[in-house]
Formats: structure tokens, sequence, C-alpha cells
């Protein structure tokens, strides 16, 4: 996943499940493209399932580190 360019994130996860991608692609042929060459083709991997986002409610990727804006975590 690190290679490839259609991920945008790879998260190691808790759960249901043990990976959560975040993959960009242009249409839904693309991403079905994606998904045979890297999922179908890979032996390691028993299956997967797919979200499509429909609309963007909020986007962000700060984390505070503290209450006060010190960057001291208490």
């Amino acid at each position: 996943m690190r290679s490839s360019s259609e991920v945008q994130q790879c998260n190691y996860v808790t759960g249901s499940s043990d990976f959560m991608l975040v993959v960009t692609a242009w249409n839904m042929t693309a991403y079905e493209d994606f998904t045979r060459r890297k999922f179908f083709d890979n032996p390691n991997i028993r299956g997967f399932r797919t979200s499509v986002v429909m609309d963007r409610v909020k986007v962000g990727l700060d984390v505070p580190l503290a209450p006060d804006g010190s960057g001291e975590t208490r």
C-alpha cells in the first residue's frame, strides 16, 4: 500500500478489520481495477468492504496536543 498512488491513508486498526484505507479513484471502473490488482490477486486478503464517500461533512487532520495550546500533555 505504501507504493500505491491511489492509497492516501493506510491505518492498522482494531475491531472487525485489520486495516482501513482511504483510496482515491477517478471513477468506479478505476476503483475496481485497483481492487483487482491489490486485493483479489493477494492470497493474504480474505475479504474487504467498500464505503463510498457521498459528501464531505467535515475534513481535518489537526490533533490538539494540550488544551492551552502549549504543546505539553498533562
